[in-house]
């Protein structure tokens, strides 16, 4: 039986992973929750889980959920801050983190997990794009498993499974298109954030449809795959399958493709990373090769010309160091300023290709460890916020 703590319980992959932990007969238990401020959707995980602990990272409504515990009279000890989700990843009776934290606030929770000596099924990818040289060391050094749930690397991790990896040619990522495929870059400046959250396959949080509708979220998985395959980022190539029925590929050195496939869901990859090594019950409605919807499978190249986010992922990955980092914080800061309605959609590329060229050299020559890779998350986002805050994109 694995005992969880789920780091980010209220978001997509949080209550996917629930959903799992609902339907698999006492197979599992729920250690600990944790959110940023979404009380009113935790207070309902912790009555039907019942976490020894959980933490919520504002400070005004973890005070707010303590309350509400209290006048239900379920006693449970509530934490706060960023210190809180390290101690629900660090639990001594917990031996598998869920990391579903969105974006780079995820690294450093897990970081203390692999620490501590926990397992991590990973659904985050910025831990890997900003700490990838740093985590999969500490992985290996620990002894523990990093257990993709990704569906495109757990597609991936379960082609490899019984390959060797020497005979590894080409990872395939597959990606649906998102919501402005076959777009000009004249279509896209005019581009609204309902279109851009508005994803044809994928039911997801604002940030990673954000991510979707740019591309970008392909480009993080370049550097994913490439930290969690040991493969270079220039034998990772990105197909866009807009049925989203293979969820990845791989090319042997003979030539043979495996693929994985399955209806789109986050249900069956949060399964297979939570029961490994073993398969769990089924649980998801059972793949129908004679569905129409599934009858007609198609294949496109990854526009970079279009999507240039993916583009400059390849460079940061080929470099490496700290320019993913960099890369990762400009991202976010954009994103967030582009779903506040202060930047338009071409300038999400356009603050990350600056602050990226900006800030290459100053980081270049810096040593990776934690400390250095969240000082350089930091200072990244101020110069990306600099950039959106003085109106220097035009």
């Amino acid at each position: 039986m694995r005992k969880l703590s789920i780091l980010g319980s209220t978001g997509s992959i949080g209550k996917q992973t629930l959903e799992v932990v609902r339907k698999a007969s006492g197979d599992f238990t729920i250690e600990a929750l944790t959110c940023g401020s979404d009380i009113d959707t935790l207070f309902e995980q912790i009555k039907e889980f019942r976490p020894k602990v959980c933490s919520v990272v504002d400070p005004d409504k973890a005070s707010e959920l303590s309350g509400k515990l209290r006048d239900s009279g379920i006693k449970i000890e509530v934490l706060t801050g960023k210190e809180g989700n390290i101690t629900c990843a660090t639990l001594d009776s917990c031996d598998t983190v869920v990391g579903a934290i969105v974006g780079f606030a995820g690294l450093e929770p897990v970081y203390h997990a692999v620490l501590s000596g926990k397992d991590i099924a990973l659904a985050n990818k910025e831990t890997l794009v900003a700490g990838g040289d740093v985590i999969m060391p500490l992985i290996r050094e620990k002894g523990v498993m990093m257990l993709p749930i990704d569906s495109e690397h757990s597609a991936i991790w379960q082609c490899l499974k019984g390959e060797r990896r020497d005979d590894l040619d080409r990872i395939l990522i597959t990606a649906s298109g998102g919501p402005f495929r076959g777009k000009s870059r004249s279509d896209m400046e005019r581009v609204t954030v309902e279109d851009a959250l508005h994803h044809p396959t994928w039911n997801m949080g604002g940030k990673i449809t954000i991510d979707s509708a740019t591309m970008m979220n392909k480009g993080l998985e370049i550097i994913e795959a490439h930290h969690l395959y040991g493969i270079e980022c220039d034998r990772i190539d990105v197909v866009v399958h807009p049925q989203s029925v293979i969820h990845s590929m791989i090319r042997l050195k003979d030539g043979s493709v495996l693929a994985q496939m399955g209806k789109p869901s986050m249900v069956l990859p949060i399964e297979v990373a939570l029961y490994y090594p073993e398969r769990g019950p089924s649980i998801v409605t059972e793949f129908d090769p004679f569905d129409a919807a599934m009858s007609c499978l198609t294949f496109e190249p990854c526009d970079t010309e279009v999507f240039r986010l993916v583009r400059l992922a390849y460079e940061a990955g080929k470099v490496g160091g700290l320019i993913p980092t960099v890369m990762n914080a400009a991202n976010e800061s954009a994103v967030r300023a582009f779903l506040a309605g202060r930047i338009g959609f071409l300038d999400i590329e356009r603050t990350v290709f600056e602050t990226v060229e900006k800030m290459s050299p100053s980081v270049s020559s810096i040593s990776l460890t934690l400390e250095s890779i969240c000082q350089t998350d930091k200072e990244a986002r101020f110069f990306a916020d600099e950039i959106i805050n003085g109106n220097i994109i035009k």
